[in-house]
């Protein structure tokens, strides 16, 4: 079985809607090394349309003018893309699909399939949001910038249930940026207040 994993910078209020002028200065060589990480996990990359276009109006155009991250855009243009989209595309970037039926249905299918390694989720807020909701995100793999942007769509969208995490591995980088991987977890043990009040020491104490 495939895992789904979801790979998204985030800044420290959440939100998942990057703007370059406070993810850039961010950028170092080991958010470089774990975005490489990432990417080699899976063999699939399952993306929202705007993602799609914004990856697809960039990308080809890298591998072409062969500067430093044509190796990169060579790797993303010869994974395999499957687009979540209502509307029929158009593709003119290589192996590139669109999603074929409903989201969950599709991507379940996906996780089942022998021939697919790895599913990778890269940005794409709403369709990890719903892959959330349907209990079929693996990982959730976050790089936490030290700055609150304010303003911009988040990671988790409103709901009347948590969810509950494991946290897999963390990491600080040099520049402040978290890296965190989580994966689904079983709702803890109830408890409540008075479970917690006896756990916290005398400030008189102290």
């Amino acid at each position: 079985m495939a895992k789904v994993i979801s790979t998204l910078f985030v800044s420290a209020d959440n939100v998942a809607e990057i703007d370059p002028a406070w993810h850039f200065p961010y950028f170092d060589e080991n958010m470089g090394r774990a975005v490489t990480e990432d990417y080699a996990t899976s063999d699939v990359l399952l993306i929202g349309r705007v993602t799609y276009d914004s990856f697809a109006g960039a990308w080809p155009g890298r591998e072409e003018a062969g500067e430093a991250d044509a190796g990169m855009a060579r790797q993303l243009g010869d994974l395999r893309k499957v687009v979540v989209s209502r509307q029929p595309l158009e593709f003119t970037w290589r192996n590139s699909e669109l999603l074929d039926g409903e989201l969950a249905e599709a991507v379940a299918a996906l996780k089942a399939d022998p021939a697919v390694g790895g599913i990778l989720i890269p940005g794409s807020i709403s369709v990890v949001q719903q892959l959330l909701a349907a209990g079929l995100v693996d990982e959730l793999r976050l790089l936490v910038h030290p700055v609150a942007a304010r303003t911009g769509r988040t990671v988790f969208d409103a709901g009347d249930v948590p969810y509950h995490l494991t946290l897999l591995s963390s990491e600080v980088f040099p520049t402040g940026v978290i890296r965190v991987i989580y994966a689904p977890a079983a709702n803890p043990v109830p408890a409540t207040y008075e479970d917690a009040a006896g756990l916290v020491g005398d400030a008189a104490d102290a």
